[in-house]
């Protein structure tokens, strides 16, 4: 059977694409293929929790403006549906004098993409979380929690309920282009389609150059890894508590997030994964680490942040330094009270020079739209990308007539199902 749209990835993007696409062309086929056996195994399902606000992020990118709107629809559809979810805020605090400019910069930058943030004096920091130890700090307001596999899972069954083909299990291969769109070559068998969709992610560059098209950079997978504060030790952590980051390295720090299921997780470092589903430091596959190291990106970017990455290294293997990041903003916590759990890995796109692909990367083909680099924030902004995506991707040449049956009711979500990961 011809589709007329495929979407490869059933990562909370790809899912959220897929509802999108049936919403905006109701009359269309639609196909989504994952290769593992369920939804949002990989980032998604190994993600923070975070509804991220969008302060970090500079005003009229994408990710400023995608994540601005998505923490309103991702809360809307939380309501709609029944999924559990908090407007907790966060705080964000200085610990060092030298870190009182860069948090008023951010200060700054929230005002700029409009977000509701507030500065805070060291002992209104305490207010907020009495535990921390900080010379001022700022509250966002907006920033919220919820267990992004559950808000999939739902994704799931809304695209099934009007009619999508969901086939997990199901490893694309091979994409022929043809007159009219692709031949689709899977682990599971072939199919056809008018428009291919790539929400890949971790895999995203590989598909990408599977259709025949440029991904403007190669996925580098960087794995982080958490810490989760024993039961006894929650108290120590209201919301969500985060370090001023470090301007001259690509990452946030290493902070507190209280996950919507009550647990409280510490971190991640960042540190380069020695596959891209490296999800323990053990875990090596020859054809990922290979092309990391051949590629002049990484090791341009490798030299650019020397350092800064034999710092996080030291950290992924030194539990008493991973502490120590810790100390500097609750004092109190001990290596006693945290115990190792599951890490996740940031498919982040780097382009030959060794710069980091700063924003969401939609790259587009023949028949095809691929999105080539969708890190943090992209599950907040999951939906927001889905209406992009689907408002973007080629018309559809010669549409054949579909007669349409009216969807069955929509799906109840039922919390206690779905994928049974743990998030990191």
């Amino acid at each position: 059977m011809r589709h007329d749209y495929a979407v490869i990835g059933g990562g909370i993007v790809g899912l959220a694409t897929a509802r999108a696409l049936a919403q905006q062309h109701p009359d269309a086929s639609i196909l989504l293929l994952e290769k593992e056996s369920g939804p949002a195994r990989h980032q998604t399902g190994r993600n923070s929790g975070v509804i991220h606000s969008g302060i970090y992020y500079k005003p009229g990118s994408m990710k400023a403006q995608l994540c601005a709107a998505g923490v309103q629809s991702m809360m809307r559809f939380c309501d709609d549906y029944g999924l559990k979810y908090e407007q907790c805020g966060k705080v964000i605090v200085a610990t060092e004098p030298h870190e009182l400019p860069q948090l008023e910069a951010l200060y700054r930058r929230g005002l700029d993409n409009g977000l509701d943030v507030r500065r805070l004096t060291g002992e209104q920091v305490r207010e907020f979380e009495p535990h921390v130890q900080a010379l001022a700090g700022i509250r966002v307001a907006s920033t919220g929690i919820v267990n992004y596999r559950h808000v999939s899972q739902v994704l799931v069954e809304l695209a099934r309920s009007h009619g999508t083909q969901v086939h997990f299990d199901t490893c694309v291969t091979r994409l022929t282009p043809t007159r009219d769109g692709y031949d689709i070559g899977t682990t599971a068998g072939d199919h056809a389609a008018r428009v291919v969709v790539n929400c890949a992610g971790l895999h995203s560059d590989r598909v990408a150059r599977l259709a025949g098209t440029d991904p403007g950079g190669s996925i580098v997978p960087f794995r982080g890894e958490y810490y989760e504060l024993r039961p006894e030790r929650r108290h120590l952590v209201r919301g969500l508590i985060y370090p001023v980051p470090n301007p001259d390295f690509p990452f946030l720090g290493v902070h507190f997030t209280r996950m919507i299921d009550g647990s409280v997780h510490a971190g991640p470092n960042a540190v380069l994964a020695f596959g891209r589903e490296g999800y323990r430091k053990t875990d090596l596959n020859v054809r990922d680490l290979a092309e990391v190291l051949a590629n002049p990106g990484f090791r341009a970017l490798a030299r650019q942040h020397l350092r800064e990455g034999a710092m996080e290294m030291a950290r992924s293997w030194s539990k008493a330094r991973f502490v120590q990041s810790l100390q500097r903003l609750i004092p109190e916590v001990s290596a006693d009270d945290i115990v190792p759990c599951a890490a996740g890995v940031r498919a982040q796109a780097l382009t030959q020079r060794g710069q980091l692909v700063d924003d969401f990367l939609l790259v587009d083909g023949p028949n095809a739209l691929h999105v080539c680099n969708a890190p943090s924030p992209a599950a907040t902004s999951s939906l927001e990308i889905g209406r992009v995506i689907a408002g973007r991707v080629p018309p559809l040449a010669a549409r054949r007539s579909v007669a349409v049956q009216a969807p069955p009711p929509r799906p109840q979500p039922r919390h206690d199902q779905g994928p049974q990961g743990v998030h990191a």
